[in-house]
């Protein structure tokens, strides 16, 4: 009798651990306030709305295989040569066109130690091996970096600013990262929470000084739109050539080309977010360090806030879920003793603030 086994998939693909999203619900408890997942709680314009709407009626329609009307969009609210953007579902898409491109077997790929776990996970996914290189108090190590780079290294994935860290390095040193890398050697700034820093290019000049660099950015966070799943990038044409074959033809529907256009061109919401965001988040953070929690200061829609253990974080997690507020526990990312609270609204903010402040009552009494 012939004895049937499951078929064996690429070398690395069963290291991989599944990707674990922000949690939605709490057992129990109704009208739970969700700042587990970097949301926007302004939400999209109204004239992404708009755009949504309108795209109903075309459903039955292919989308064109360029993205040229979103591309050229973009390139003209940043002053970028449209020819140079791709468009991706989310910038995950791009991170993985990137690693099935330019990093297989054998290969390097380089990421910081609290770093986004999409960039491990693209890299197994390529057969590549990831290689963590340490982070100097939360925050990218430029000589760490460098120290890590080996005649195998094919990839480098910073985030800047970081998620789940928050923290961000300042472009004098990236430009002397990529000025001191091998020219094989492609560097990738992931500028996913860029927008929330006032007058930040996400990396966008370095990217023209250099052959090898490469800038991801997202609609998922400051334009609201995470549930369409919208992202792009910026890099040398030869690079966005080769990326382009690996891109599917299809992989974003008329919707999503459509709402994203409409997005990048209401400049006006951007700006109100940003500024509502920057108020909210100085006044958490704040109002934490009263309560004895420490984060580094921010440049994204969220804080990390820091606690005595991982006991502790526990603690204060049960607390807040027991009262309908869901935040992350970022252990995962090596911050057991961390809790990443999304910036939200302004009622938001202050439960959050008023529910610690009551669990570091009881420990200070204690």
């Amino acid at each position: 009798m012939t004895k049937h086994t499951s078929p064996k998939p690429q070398p690395g693909i069963l290291d991989i651990r599944l990707y674990e999203s922000g949690a939605a619900k709490v057992d129990g408890v109704d009208n739970v306030v969700k700042l587990s997942s970097n949301e926007n709680p302004l939400g999209p314009s109204e004239a992404a709305l708009k755009a949504y709407k309108r795209a109903g009626h075309e459903l039955h329609r292919y989308p064109n295989t360029d993205h040229r009307s979103l591309r050229n969009a973009i390139g003209e609210v940043h002053g970028l040569d449209p020819d140079r953007i791709i468009c991706g579902v989310g910038s995950d898409e791009i991170i993985t066109f990137l690693c099935q491109a330019y990093a297989g077997p054998g290969d390097e790929v380089i990421y910081t130690e609290h770093g986004f776990s999409m960039y491990k996970i693209s890299a197994l996914a390529a057969g590549a091996t990831p290689v963590k290189v340490a982070e100097r108090d939360r925050t990218v190590d430029v000589d760490e970096i460098l120290a890590g780079v080996t005649k195998k290294t094919r990839l480098i994935f910073i985030a800047n600013p970081a998620n789940p860290t928050s923290t961000m390095v300042g472009k004098k040193e990236l430009s002397r990262l990529a000025r001191e890398l091998p020219s094989e050697v492609v560097l990738v700034l992931d500028g996913a929470y860029a927008e929330y820093v006032d007058g930040f290019d996400g990396g966008a000049s370095i990217v023209d000084a250099f052959t090898n660099v490469v800038m991801t950015r997202t609609f998922s966070k400051i334009y609201g739109l995470g549930g369409l799943r919208i992202g792009w990038g910026y890099a040398p044409k030869d690079i966005i050539d080769v990326l382009n074959r690996v891109r599917g033809p299809f992989n974003l529907s008329t919707t999503q080309l459509d709402v994203a256009e409409a997005a990048v061109r209401d400049q006006d919401h951007v700006e109100k977010c940003r500024t509502e965001n920057a108020r909210l988040r100085a006044w958490l953070a704040e109002a934490l360090a009263e309560h004895g929690v420490p984060s580094d200061t921010s440049c994204a829609n969220f804080v990390l806030a820091r606690f005595h253990d991982e006991a502790e974080a526990g603690v204060v997690d049960e607390h807040l879920k027991s009262n309908g507020i869901i935040v992350r526990r970022v252990g995962g990312y090596g911050l057991p003793h961390c809790l990443r609270i999304t910036v939200g609204d302004e009622p938001s903010c202050r439960r959050v603030a008023h529910l610690i402040g009551e669990i570091k009552g009881v420990h200070v009494d204690a």
